[in-house]
């Protein structure tokens, strides 16, 4: 008896050690590139501050990162904007939440056949991210520009078609945000996340049109409803709005890394 009350005394510490040890890791999705970096020295000082055991891993897209959070194959992901997670919840039917910000990412227009706007010829190829939201983001500073003009500048999903005039007889190629950098020698002009755009060796100084900072594009630390208060997550969003975060960040990307949390 003595020994089967042992046993079963072991089996409970086993299964608390498990439980405990469940909480204190997260799988966390980032895009691989700078971000992942930036993600690192939060989650090294997750584990130094709070022995949080933080996993990362990279995609190269900006599509899988949702559909592992939300079939459970992620605990967190941060590589998103609010804009874009709400347009796949509302397209996908996925249940996020945002349990913290990290920054803000301004995207910027460039070009290598072109040095400035006033430069770009009519009939111009132009490629625009096609996901939802950048699509939109890239349309509005086109048309805040007064290079086109929407049919509605506050509509953050704005596609070529909601374009009601053209008089520079634009041509818009949508391309998957990854690719960008690499169809830029082919057409005119690209709008590209910095996220691919640094990279690739593209600055905001290089950039024909930007956003300032004020841009309401900041991006996210996403999980699945019902966890943005789970103790882990909350040490997961402590560590990454840290003074060591926002330090990398700069060493990385210079002013062009806007901290979203301040």
């Amino acid at each position: 008896m003595r020994h089967i009350l042992i046993g079963g005394l072991a089996a409970s510490v086993l299964a608390f050690g498990q439980a405990h040890a469940d909480e204190q890791s997260l799988k966390v999705g980032t895009v691989a590139g700078p971000e992942t970096e930036v993600m690192q020295v939060a989650a090294d000082l997750a584990e130094s501050q709070h022995d949080l055991n933080i996993e990362i891993i990279e995609f190269t897209d900006y599509v899988t990162p949702n559909a592992a959070l939300a079939d459970g194959s992620l605990d967190a992901n941060a590589y998103q904007h609010e804009p874009y997670m709400q347009s796949m919840v509302e397209d996908r039917g996925y249940d996020f939440a945002i349990a913290g910000r990290t920054f803000v990412y301004p995207i910027g227009a460039y070009s290598e056949q072109y040095g400035s706007i006033e430069a770009l010829p009519d009939g111009a190829t132009i490629a625009l991210p096609n996901d939802p939201s950048n699509e939109g983001r890239s349309l509005i500073l086109m048309h805040n520009e007064g290079l086109i003009t929407l049919d509605d500048p506050s509509n953050l999903e704005a596609t070529p078609l909601n374009i009601v005039e053209n008089p520079h007889d634009f041509e818009f190629r949508e391309i998957e945000a990854a690719q960008l950098p690499r169809v830029l020698p082919d057409v005119d002009m690209a709008f590209i996340n910095n996220t691919f755009a640094q990279p690739a060796g593209l600055t905001l100084d290089d950039a024909l049109i930007k956003e300032g900072p004020e841009s309401p594009y900041v991006n996210i630390i996403a999980v699945r409803a019902g966890d943005e208060d789970k103790e882990s997550i909350q040490q997961l969003v402590d560590a990454y709005q840290s003074e060591a975060v926002e330090a990398k960040a700069e060493e990385l990307f210079g002013a062009q890394a806007v901290p979203g949390w301040k």
